[in-house]
């Protein structure tokens, strides 16, 4: 067997063996992981649990939100380091570990007292546990599997996030209407416990040497791919870590208090709900559309005006109309947006950077995405308890979005091949 230049595998016999045909499993495993992991699983589930929260325990919306800032904070500080662990000891352990510590942690939420330091510390334990279960990790596996068609790979993936944001809202709903705030959190946490970690345990697995494509390893079968310490010296790095910074402050907040920012514009509960289920389409449409484009298009070029259409959709946020499918049509479009976003970063650093030290890099530019994303979320909130509402952050919003296209163009062409430098074997074999 041998690698083939358009990505495809030749087989013994002379027959060609597609990307697709080689990784499906691999990938649908890691769709559930993402799908069932720490990015989504915490931010569909507060957003309903919040109001919930503030009537029956008195605190205020930037404490309650507090909680997912300071686990995103964490998590992103832990992102470079989970990474390393992953480039080190390989994808599976790191994944699969997280995803049973997530579903176990987020159950523990159901005992929640009436103190927000004990409400904050659960937080903090998630933060430093989950990371692992998040694209970080899951990704690399994926970009190591796919080279030709890696931008569709990697959106279908991500797409395991809008599979969630369509159905956990819809469940942690109806869970909190018959039963309570609380008892929302033990029945999502079964979704890593039984749907990902079995399916990963039984498909989640990285490729043998002789299974990777040409472009992601070289004649031996070693990755390749810039150390972070070269990566950190090039401007590409520090542009890339700005527009992600940017879009994240812009976009974290606004999906943690869609629900409410949907109530100022006079929907009730139940269609606030429905409001997150829109964002989920809209990321959706991001991510395919975006990750199909990149496998043929410069992904910069792409990235810019569809990061300008969420700056449209903050403008129809702004006051307090009643034009549902106004409010409706701007939420599509925030969630384009945060679909883009995931590709961008996944995808870009798998292309300026290589894959040889993929995890500790998207790492890094993860951590910048947690942090901006978790500090979004109390802004946010504390816009909200100073205002009454979100117009002020909506406004600064648009700037971040539009402003962070536009960078995106400066990041100039792809190199010709993945960086020379070749990565040590996983300590553990796959």
């Amino acid at each position: 067997m041998s690698r083939y230049a358009s990505g495809a595998t030749v087989e013994s016999n002379g027959s060609r063996r597609s990307e697709f045909t080689l990784g499906w499993k691999p990938l649908v495993a890691a769709t559930l992981g993402v799908a069932c992991g720490g990015s989504p699983v915490p931010f569909n589930v507060l957003p309903l649990a919040m109001g919930p929260i503030h009537a029956e325990l008195g605190w205020d919306f930037a404490a309650i939100s507090a909680g997912l800032t300071i686990y995103g904070v964490i998590a992103s500080l832990l992102a470079p380091l989970f990474g390393g662990l992953a480039d080190r000891f390989g994808v599976r352990p790191v994944a699969l570990f997280s995803l049973a510590a997530l579903g176990l942690t987020f159950a523990a939420f159901y005992y929640v007292p009436n103190s927000l330091t004990g409400y904050w510390t659960l937080w903090a334990v998630l933060g430093a546990i989950a990371i692992g279960s998040t694209p970080v990790t899951f990704s690399r596996a994926v970009s190591v599997w796919f080279y030709r068609h890696r931008g569709l790979a990697l959106a279908i993936m991500l797409a395991g996030t809008s599979v969630a944001a369509l159905t956990i809202p819809q469940l942690a709903q109806s869970v909190i209407a018959s039963g309570g705030w609380r008892l929302a959190f033990p029945v999502v946490a079964l979704l890593p416990l039984l749907i990902a970690l079995p399916v990963g345990i039984l498909w989640f697995r990285e490729p043998r040497a002789k299974e990777r494509p040409a472009g992601v390893a070289d004649a031996h079968g070693r990755l390749m791919g810039m150390t972070l310490a070269q990566a950190l010296q090039g401007y590409r790095f520090w542009l890339l870590l700005v527009c992600v910074f940017l879009v994240a402050f812009a976009y974290g907040g606004a999906h943690i208090h869609i629900v409410q920012i949907a109530q100022k514009h006079g929907l009730s509960p139940r269609t606030g709900a429905g409001a997150l289920g829109v964002v989920a389409l809209g990321i959706l449409a991001g991510r395919l559309g975006v990750g199909f484009l990149f496998d043929r298009i410069w992904a910069p070029a792409v990235a810019f005006p569809v990061l300008l259409l969420p700056a449209v959709a903050c403008w129809f946020l702004i006051g307090t109309s009643t034009n549902l499918p106004l409010i409706l049509s701007a939420v599509f479009l925030l969630g384009c947006a945060a679909g883009a976003e995931s590709d961008i970063i996944a995808y870009l650093t798998a292309r300026y950077f290589g894959m040889a030290h993929y995890g500790r890099i998207y790492g890094t530019q993860y951590m910048a995405f947690g942090v901006a994303a978790s500090l979004s979320t109390i802004a946010y909130g504390m816009a909200r308890d100073r205002t009454g509402g979100y117009d002020q952050i909506l406004m600064l919003a648009m700037v971040l979005f539009a402003t962070a296209g536009v960078l995106l163009l400066l990041l100039g062409r792809y190199p010709t091949a993945d960086p020379a430098a070749s990565a040590p074997e996983p300590a553990v074999a796959h």
